[in-house]
């Protein structure tokens, strides 16, 4: 059995402080500074009122002629659920991230640990996360985030197979990425339940909408994928705080700084870098985050800082503060050969390996270089600062 766990507008409780914040009146997470004008997650008011997350800014306040917008906090966004997933995985689940407010695991051999039941689990679920949520169990991962969206008590909700998602709403498919686009096509030929979609023959399905109509096919009639637990693993990131608001050549030079700090943590064990997740608190207000994937696992600084120069220059205001985070980490660092027997280079061996054990006692800190921040600076402190060498 599959349990499910959501918590509705998650990113705008944070963003506006707190779910109590929710009852103020119409409240919509404004968007991101840089995306579209549509609003994000919206309260309960405002969804009254008739607007809907995605819904065009001019016609959310058309609407709502008394509709709040709240700042977006992506990176308090992101840590907070950071923090509820370990929750999730401190009653010994292995959780899926369904992205933000959807979270599943396998509730076999959960209930040995809580009771030798679903409901044991709930409890242990509803305690660790000390927070307001939807829990459902299924058959399978729809199945489960089918009964998570229709429980409303403190007891579960459970659906079991196609006969009881039949009555579901077909725009549920929102909730998988490979399914999303084809709600509003659904909804044009009249297809508004999941047991009409799972009425129609398979093959000609599969002709008119491709491997995304075949996912969904397959999904009303209670079948999924199977789980893809996250591995969990310790924080590793670096954060700095500018001491004036930031852009430009001084954002450069910081990113410079984060990336060798990153580099020399002994946490990460000489591996390669698959992912960074790079963010910014703004002066303005609001945060900025942006996730990297290289196309390769890098370890070499300048590869890497250059990856990430390139969304660092999206960076939609000034920046009061700089973090970056290794999100995933690749395998260990292939030693580098030379071509030829080169004195130099056996030096710079050395030299490599001689700082890795330095670093190993005295931490990263051991060994530092001279970087130029601010060479025109009538301030000596800020002419240069020292950065972890770099290997």
């Amino acid at each position: 059995m599959v349990v499910a766990v959501i918590l509705p507008r998650f990113s705008l409780a944070i963003a506006a402080g707190g779910r109590a914040a929710l009852a103020e009146g119409p409240l919509a997470l404004a968007p991101e500074p840089g995306r579209a004008a549509l609003v994000g997650e919206v309260s309960p008011a405002a969804e009254a009122l008739g607007v809907a997350p995605g819904m065009k800014i001019a016609e959310a306040l058309a609407r709502a002629p008394r509709l709040r917008l709240i700042a977006a906090d992506p990176v308090a966004v992101a840590d907070s659920w950071e923090r509820v997933l370990v929750r999730l995985e401190s009653v010994g689940a292995q959780v899926e991230d369904g992205g933000v407010g959807l979270a599943c695991f396998e509730a076999r051999g959960l209930g040995r640990l809580h009771g030798g039941s679903l409901d044991g689990v709930v409890k242990a679920t509803r305690a660790a996360l000390k927070l307001p949520a939807r829990i459902g169990a299924g058959s399978s991962r729809f199945c489960a985030v089918v009964a998570a969206e229709q429980a409303r008590s403190r007891r579960p909700s459970v659906v079991d197979g196609a006969a009881q998602l039949a009555g579901a709403p077909a725009s549920l498919l929102a909730r998988e990425p490979a399914t999303a686009k084809l709600v509003e096509p659904l909804a044009r030929f009249g297809i508004t339940t999941l047991g009409q979609l799972a009425a129609l023959p398979r093959g000609s399905v599969s002709d008119r909408f491709g491997r995304a109509g075949i996912t969904a096919w397959e999904m009303a009639h209670g079948n999924d994928r199977p789980l893809r637990p996250r591995k969990p693993s310790e924080p590793l990131e670096e954060t700095l705080t500018l001491i004036e608001s930031a852009s430009g050549p001084q954002l450069a030079v910081a990113l410079e700084m984060l990336v060798d700090s990153l580099l020399a943590r002994n946490e990460l064990g000489g591996r390669t870098l698959r992912a960074a997740t790079l963010s910014a608190e703004l002066t303005e207000g609001g945060t900025w985050r942006e996730r990297v994937v290289f196309r390769e696992p890098l370890s070499d600084a300048l590869r890497i800082r250059t990856a990430l120069a390139l969304r660092l220059a999206m960076l939609p205001a000034p920046a009061n503060s700089l973090r970056l985070a290794a999100e995933q980490l690749g395998p260990p660092a292939p030693p580098a050969e030379a071509l030829f027997d080169d004195e130099e280079f056996r030096r710079a061996g050395r030299l490599s390996e001689a700082i890795g054990q330095l670093r190993a006692l005295a931490g990263p800190q051991a060994a530092l270089r001279v970087l130029l921040a601010d060479p025109q600076s009538r301030i000596p402190e800020r002419r240069a600062v020292l950065t972890p060498y770099e290997r």
